[in-house]
């Protein structure tokens, strides 16, 4: 018969391999969705399931057209009830709930709140947001958010939304521009309206890009979460209603 001690570590074993296999099922799917992305159609043909955290102009524009695009959307809010009327006018692909359950029904999640906000986003669901994709538009104003828009200016929003939003696989996008423009904009012809956006994680990037393209958009990859300080609240990248290319021109990126 097994020791005690020899059962414990199996148990620790097949959970650790466990937890192996999801983080690999995550990477895998988000390789899937990047080869789609970076398909000849310049849009993705994998349709998410999308958690939106925030439902308000931002969230609700932006998820609005990820279901029109055909992607699975959950809207949340503190007061799912108050959502009725949004997903109602979607249609059947648009649904409400809490931000738990957007958390856990999104393969990819988009976070559109006040900026001060975003700490206790980050505290209440710690666990659940490991790992996740997070498309990050919430921008920091002093005269709402307080103290924490100090923090921004010092060391730059893709750093601090990182730091309290510990674990995610973040990437900044949609936070340029009024959801007026957003929703004016969108699925325009070619040139498209470009939206920049920043990240660390490399597959993220690219399913974020996806995403944006199937917004209606044309995406342009900035840089890593530190250079996200060019396209926030008062950067050159920050409020340009432009192409990619005359994005790319006003950053001195790559054409």
């Amino acid at each position: 018969m097994a020791k005690p001690e020899s059962l414990d570590r199996r148990r620790r074993g097949m959970l650790l391999t466990g937890g192996a296999l999801a983080v690999a099922a995550t990477a895998l799917s988000a390789r899937r969705t990047f080869a789609q992305a970076a398909g000849a159609t310049g849009r993705s043909g994998t349709k998410l399931r999308i958690g939106v955290i925030g439902s308000g102009h931002i969230g609700s524009t932006v998820g609005g057209l990820w279901v029109k695009a055909g992607h699975q959307v959950l809207f949340s809010s503190r007061h799912p009830d108050e959502l009725k009327d949004l997903v109602a006018g979607l249609g059947p692909l648009a649904r409400a709930g809490t931000v738990a359950q957007a958390i856990a029904f999104g393969d990819a999640l988009l976070i559109a709140v006040p900026y001060g906000a975003l700490p206790q986003v980050g505290r209440d669901n710690a666990d659940a947001l490991v790992g996740k994709i997070v498309l990050d538009a919430c921008n920091a104003v002093s005269a709402r958010d307080g103290a924490i828009a100090d923090e921004v200016e010092r060391d730059g929003i893709g750093a601090t939304s990182q730091k309290y939003l510990p674990g995610t696989r973040l990437v900044r996008a949609f936070n340029t521009m009024s959801y007026k423009i957003l929703a004016s904009e969108a699925n325009r012809p070619d040139p498209k309206m470009a939206i920049p956006i920043a990240g660390d994680d490399a597959a993220a990037v690219l399913v974020a890009a996806g995403l944006v393209r199937d917004a209606g958009f044309e995406p342009v990859v900035v840089g890593t979460l530190a250079d996200a300080r060019r396209f926030q609240r008062g950067g050159p990248g920050y409020g340009q209603s432009v192409s990619a290319a005359e994005l790319k021109q006003k950053l001195s990126l790559p054409p």
